[in-house]
């Protein structure tokens, strides 16, 4: 682009936002040009931070306009690379979007702005009264437009559904900056297609998020939870469909760690074992609840059917919430590990839950053939069919990482699973999206896309 054509579209966008509103470089933090992958972009023309959504429409409008490629932003707690800049794009960070509207806690819902951080949002919905189910480690930064875009899952999916589910209705702003209002606060409204959907796990790809409806559920006061041993992933189905029924659907979260991230945890974190090592599989299995001291007696005799079942070899139950805490604490130390490990190569996979135990073992059959020295370790909320895998160092091993990931995404192809189950596509795994939608899905797509974004402005070079 020439450089009095930049010099018109940034004044453009100064006149839209005030000088306070937008930064040009060298002034865009480091931080905007990255995101929690490896993935690199270019250099970005500038960085616009709206207040509101009249001024994201107009940055859209000035930016259709001059043809200047938009890359969204909210908390680039990505691993994906769905939020690294395109060369010369202006930055559309939604950070300075942070407010909540209104929290109905007789409808249960609250109407937020999209730059709100999900712990916030989880925070005011308890101050309510209510929760706001969707939940993942990174709640702290992570934005609820990010989240919304990306349809993230996390750890309360196997009872409460992905973003999707927590979706009444969105505002979205087209790529010429067309305001689409769809801000629906109701559970039922069957009237004609419902376009949300067209956006909610896009990447920002189809248009930008700017304010959500979210759907709120009864406040939860505490949880029981187990951390217990498994003979094997057979077992561990059976855990959870005994779970399940025994329990009436009350399960909130079944995340499974195999031996080699159990092992590594806690030589990582230094934290006693919870549950003898030397065991194939350990689950958390947990059950929310507004009164959990009165359901414990529900929860203790799900436990002791199982151990006469053989379901369970051995099992520590939490009799406190510092002690739920402790469990989770094991399952989210894969941050810790990383460090030690590094560079790594982390995968978001899933596979139907049948199948999950004989998928990692051929993965990690494959892996230990194809490249002997490589460490991996297996976990996830296989409760929902979701397996994360993290390998590394792989500096002397596969520098690229193409050869493992070529290992096990053929695997995940071949079990009719997904190379993407809750993290998206972004940049990374652009090269592998075919391996989870047909030719038929991807045309589709392409024809979607150019219907809302002919100029092709949007996230450009992610997804497809």
């Amino acid at each position: 682009m020439p450089q009095s054509h930049k010099r018109i579209v940034i004044e453009r966008l100064v006149a839209a936002l005030g000088k306070d509103g937008l930064k040009t470089a060298p002034a865009i933090p480091d931080a905007c040009l990255r995101d929690w992958s490896a993935e690199r972009g270019g250099m970005p023309l500038a960085l616009a931070t709206p207040e509101n959504t009249n001024q994201v429409s107009a940055v859209l409008r000035i930016c259709h306009d001059a043809g200047v490629p938009v890359v969204p932003q909210g908390g680039r707690t990505g691993l994906a690379g769905g939020a690294v800049p395109s060369e010369g794009a202006v930055l559309l960070s939604l950070a300075a979007m942070n407010r909540i509207e209104e929290i109905d806690a007789a409808s249960g819902l609250m109407v937020v702005q999209a730059g709100c951080v999900l712990q916030v949002l989880q925070e005011a919905a308890e101050a309510a009264g209510r929760s706001l189910q969707l939940d993942l480690g990174a709640r702290g930064s992570a934005q609820i437009g990010g989240n919304i875009a990306t349809n993230a899952g996390g750890n309360r999916v196997i009872r409460y559904g992905m973003a999707r589910e927590l979706v009444l209705g969105l505002e979205v702003v087209l790529a010429d900056g067309t305001v689409l209002p769809m801000m629906n606060r109701m559970p039922k409204n069957n009237a004609a297609l419902d376009l949300k959907h067209l956006f909610i796990g896009s990447e920002g790809t189809m248009g930008i998020i700017t304010r959500a409806v979210l759907r709120l559920h009864p406040r939860v006061a505490g949880a029981n939870a187990a951390l217990v041993a498994i003979s094997g992933f057979a077992e561990a189905a059976g855990l959870l469909a005994h779970a399940q029924k025994t329990l009436s659907g009350r399960v909130t979260a079944f995340e499974l760690m195999w031996a080699d991230y159990y092992d590594a945890v806690l030589a990582v974190t230094g934290r006693r074992p919870p549950v003898t090592r030397g065991h194939p599989v350990y689950a958390l299995i947990e059950m929310q609840g507004a009164d959990p001291d009165r359901e414990r007696d529900d929860f203790q005799a799900m436990m002791e059917q199982a151990f006469e079942a053989g379901l369970i070899q051995d099992a520590a139950i939490a009799m406190s919430q510092r002690e739920v805490d402790d469990f989770w604490a094991l399952r989210d130390g894969v941050a810790e590990i990383l460090p030690h490990w590094a560079t790594t190569i982390n995968f978001d996979v899933s596979v139907p839950l049948a199948r999950i135990g004989d998928c990692v073992d051929d993965i990690r059959a494959a892996l230990k053939d194809r490249f002997p020295a490589l460490q991996f370790m297996f976990f996830g909320h296989a409760g929902d069919g979701n397996i994360h895998l993290v390998a590394g160092p792989i500096e002397t091993v596969d520098p690229t990482g193409h050869g493992i990931e070529s290992t096990v995404y053929d695997l995940i192809r071949s079990y009719g699973g997904s190379v993407s189950a809750e993290h998206g596509i972004g940049l990374h795994k652009k090269p592998w999206l075919s391996y989870s939608r047909s030719d038929a899905e991807l045309d589709l797509l392409r024809h979607m896309k150019g219907l809302l974004d002919p100029k092709g402005i949007l996230n450009p070079g992610k997804v497809i």
